[in-house]
């Protein structure tokens, strides 16, 4: 792939081949395909193929950049979003949402000169996201995106995880898309992540659920494995971050809610580091870097079984 050089706005070039690009936001990375019009009807199949590290592009999910009006899903959201992030999970699955991804693909955009510093707004499956871009503090140096990620959900259900035969009790968190929690000793307790950990009771997650480990580091200062599900372990996941931070407000009984301030945790993953904000309101701010590493052109075989959309 070669070196990023020009952000691309439209899905094919003149050729007909399909443009793509690729970035991460704290390794958490994607590939990216502008498709303003939704011109193309990436099938499961196709995202698996180019999400694979071996034999397409790679990365942790698909970043489908489609314009709000151009999308059965987004319409609704037009007005106030021009743009559709149409997230795919690495193995072809859509998901609601990704924290990591909208800050990439907020990047995106004002690489391909969509918008520029300052505020944005993203449809989303979780709705509209507001996103603020900071100016640059050098020329080499893209500035911190920061991510309204909207409010928590805190359902009541009791949820154990478990690994290796040791069993946690889980917060049961929702960002948009669900999160179990768990606060162990030691982040190798949480195994491989390959795979998904078990839990109890299944019927809680129909859907699969993203699994985070988190250890304490300092005050205020965690750091965090997770599973993300259809993805496996991933170096970072935006939504997990702020699932975490939410947790860990609860447990150490600093719910802005109740205190009427707004609090922030540090992050650490292993990609890298989010700050995370959830204030009084209950409104949740993740902000952290997002890089555009190189574009190019996919080969046809990689969308083989892909046609042309009907929505």
């Amino acid at each position: 792939m070669d070196d990023v050089t020009t952000a691309q706005s439209s899905p094919t070039a003149s050729t007909g081949a399909v443009a793509f690009l690729k970035g991460h936001g704290t390794e958490n990375d994607f590939v990216i395909v502008p498709d303003p019009d939704n011109g193309l009807d990436l099938s499961a199949s196709a995202v698996a193929r180019l999400c694979d590290r071996r034999a397409g592009i790679g990365g942790d999910g698909l970043l489908h950049v489609v314009r709000s009006a151009a999308h059965p899903e987004a319409r609704a959201m037009a007005d106030e979003a021009e743009w559709f992030m149409d997230y795919r999970n690495a193995d072809g699955s859509i998901a609601e949402m990704c924290g990591n991804g909208v800050r990439v693909f907020a990047r995106y955009l004002q690489r391909a000169g969509h918008t520029g510093a300052g505020d944005l707004a993203v449809a989303t499956r979780g709705g509209v996201k507001k996103v603020h871009l900071a100016k640059s503090a050098t020329p080499e140096e893209d500035g911190d995106i920061t991510v309204f990620m909207g409010r928590a959900t805190l359902p009541g259900e009791s949820v154990t995880v478990t690994v290796d035969g040791r069993a946690w009790p889980a917060r049961n968190v929702g960002m948009g898309n669900p999160h179990a929690v768990v606060f162990v000793d030691d982040l190798d307790h949480a195994g491989d992540l390959r795979s998904e950990p078990s839990f109890t009771p299944t019927a809680v997650y129909p859907d699969g659920v993203n699994i985070e480990f988190v250890v304490d580091r300092g005050e205020r200062h965690v750091a965090m494995r997770v599973h993300e599900r259809g993805s496996g372990e991933t170096r970072s996941c935006g939504t997990g971050a702020c699932a975490v931070a939410v947790a860990a407000a609860r447990r150490d009984g600093t719910d802005p809610s109740a205190t009427g301030t707004p609090v922030t945790y540090t992050v650490d993953l292993p990609g890298g580091r989010l700050v995370i904000t959830e204030r009084p309101d209950g409104g949740i701010e993740m902000t952290g870097p997002a890089v555009i590493v190189a574009e190019g052109h996919l080969a046809p075989a990689l969308l083989a079984h892909s046609g042309t959309a009907t929505g």
